[in-house]
């Protein structure tokens, strides 16, 4: 069910890579407020995006990229993409994401065993990341336009939308039934990406928690959040030292 205060997500597919580009602009406060147009942009790896691509990301002013990913995932590729644009690193899940690390465990684990360790990657996102997702929303309280993004868009990434509608005071019900979006419009990206495990002899089934969502993950972050902090508006001011106002101020649209 969607959120009676939510409207459809604003979402681009860039044909080269089959990545999703996403503006954070539909949801609403719970005040009624709505976060501003051209402001904030989520996304998978647009690093291999089309000349094209480039240019239609350029137009959107964004002050600054920041890049959950990891060193290992990254590709020397991405150059053109890193010439155009203030590309920031903010890595989470070092060591952990390493194609010959995941492909290894793709194949000797089961589909359960995969499931616990995306569990426990959301575990430790509040704290063994919190520095980088600390130095993230700080960039939010500065109001600068922001395309952020992990491979696919829906684990770092996912979590960092968490944290950003959190603090624009965005229902939890709606925070939830936004992160579930990534199921559909990641679709054609993870269609490839089944296609590639599977020529390496890895079973969709056991790959699938890697490419999909559920609502267990982010409960997981939420649950250690609520047992070191007690809340989520505690992690924001406490944890990552965060003014909330601050970032309402600079992303949500004036009441009236």
């Amino acid at each position: 069910m969607t959120p009676r205060n939510a409207r459809p997500r604003q979402t681009v597919t860039f044909p080269k890579s089959a990545v999703t580009f996403a503006e954070i602009r539909s949801l609403q406060s719970r005040d009624g407020r709505r976060v501003r147009a051209g402001r904030l942009f989520r996304s998978g790896n647009p690093g291999m995006a089309s000349v094209a691509d480039i240019a239609r990301l350029q137009a959107l002013g964004l002050d600054e990229v920041i890049d959950f990913r990891s060193p290992e995932e990254k590709s020397t590729d991405e150059s053109g993409f890193a010439h155009a644009f203030n590309w920031v690193a903010l890595p989470v899940l070092e060591g952990s994401m390493t194609m010959n690390e995941l492909v290894t465990r793709l194949q000797n684990a089961t589909r359960q065993e995969m499931d616990d360790f995306l569990l426990q990657v959301y575990r430790d996102f509040p704290i063994k990341h919190q520095s980088a997702f600390g130095q993230f929303m700080r960039k939010a309280e500065t109001g600068r336009a922001l395309l952020y993004h992990c491979s696919t868009g829906k684990d770092g990434a996912g979590f960092a939308t968490f944290l950003l509608l959190s603090a624009l005071d965005v229902a939890p019900d709606t925070i939830l039934a936004d992160y579930l979006e990534s199921n559909s419009w990641n679709w054609r990206l993870v269609q490839g990406l089944l296609a590639r495990v599977e020529a390496l002899g890895i079973s969709p089934e056991v790959a699938m928690p890697l490419l999909r969502v559920r609502s267990g993950y982010l409960q997981a972050s939420l649950q250690t959040i609520e047992q070191e902090w007690g809340s989520t508006a505690r992690f924001l001011r406490e944890g990552l030292g965060i003014d909330v106002q601050l970032v309402r101020a600079r992303y949500l649209q004036q009441a009236g």
